[in-house]
């Protein structure tokens, strides 16, 4: 019975821009990584008063998006309502029950699940004892650093160890910060995306109506196949604008998984008042670089590891990885992920899109920017 669920899944939705209103936050913290100029964010960052400004840098490359405890959030699911959510919880349970660090974890894989175990028993210690050691930074710099490097520094993780052995002010300082990015920033990019976000749903679910669950997973990732990673009896989707092309995903409990995919069009940049589309601007530089035209021309033949790659191209294979994540980023490339290996091929679709987009936006009205 189980098997016949998960060949044939129930998709059901989710809205809100809560989930927007994380996600926004950590892209700034992380740009390089979601192809956003840095000068920029930095910008956007500077508004946040100072002390509450460096709180974030210290913590929110640990933190991450909350994806969990948003989707447990009654409608609207808005900023404001996460915000007073978040407000009701007593300041020194805020950041735990915030990471769900307190809930048991639904990782199937053995070395997986103890790992995530031991990350949550130790920020739960943490926190209770009030105090932390060297073997703690130790293990969650092996943990975090293998996703986050370069972007995650040791001081910075201790400095989030420090924070995590004052959960009182911890929980205090973090909603107050959260406060001021609202007020200082996303109270009106939320009314920028709203009607953008709540199109992505629609056009999302009209498309559910004549794809399969995989082919829809392939459309709405932009490329990701649905391989065991994110297999489940039930999906929950819900749009997001930032983090476009990418998805990120979390398992709810041992039947749902929750994917969040992007749905910025092609022609909006995600810059308030940029006039170049910046998946445009980002396919055009995958496509000048004569390592990334190397990497899609044996990608055009047949699906290839970053290993194969690398070998092919006589390169490191860190060197390859960036380049993948460059293409990945201007949707140029497909991508499976089964038991930890992945594997990449071109997506045609994503090259057909970035010329129409070129000959639409050179066709386009310059009295309109």
């Amino acid at each position: 019975m189980i098997n016949e669920q998960i060949l044939s899944p129930v998709v059901q939705w989710d809205f809100g821009t809560a989930y927007e209103f994380f996600i926004s936050l950590h892209v700034l913290h992380v740009p390089d990584y979601f192809g956003i100029r840095a000068s920029w964010a930095a910008g956007v960052r500077s508004r946040i008063p100072a002390v509450e400004r460096k709180l974030l840098e210290d913590v929110y490359t640990v933190t991450g998006v909350p994806m969990n405890w948003i989707n447990s959030l009654p409608a609207p699911k808005d900023a404001i309502s996460a915000l007073w959510a978040l407000k009701q919880i007593p300041a020194s349970q805020r950041m735990i029950k915030l990471m769900g660090v307190d809930k048991p974890c639904l990782e199937h894989d053995p070395e997986k699940s103890a790992k995530r175990k031991q990350f949550n028993e130790t920020l739960l210690r943490i926190a209770e004892t009030r105090t932390w050691n060297v073997e703690d930074a130790d293990f969650f710099m092996k943990v975090l650093g293998k996703k986050s490097e370069p972007l995650l520094k040791r001081e910075s993780l201790e400095r989030t160890l420090d924070w995590w052995s004052r959960p009182d002010e911890l929980g205090e300082g973090f909603l107050s910060a959260l406060q001021s990015y609202y007020q200082a920033f996303f109270e009106e990019e939320e009314r920028r995306i709203t009607p953008v976000l709540k199109a992505g749903l629609e056009r999302a679910k009209t498309l559910s109506n004549t794809m399969s669950v995989e082919e829809l997973f392939v459309e709405l990732s932009q490329g990701v196949q649905l391989g065991e990673e994110f297999r489940a009896p039930k999906f929950i989707f819900a749009p997001a604008f930032w983090t476009t092309p990418l998805i990120l995903f979390e398992k709810l409990d041992d039947d749902t998984q929750l994917i969040i995919f992007g749905a910025r069009p092609a022609n909006m940049s995600v810059i308030p008042g940029e006039s170049l589309p910046d998946g445009l601007v980002r396919s055009l530089k995958a496509l000048a670089d004569p390592t990334r035209l190397k990497i899609l021309f044996y990608l055009s033949r047949e699906s290839l590891t970053p290993s194969e790659l690398a070998r092919r191209l006589h390169l490191r294979a860190p060197t390859v990885t960036h380049h993948l994540s460059e293409l990945r980023l201007a949707s140029l490339v497909e991508l499976s992920i089964n038991h930890d290996e992945k594997r990449y091929t071109i997506r045609k679709q994503g090259l057909d899109s970035t010329f129409g987009n070129l000959a639409s936006f050179l066709q386009s009205d310059p009295t309109q920017e």
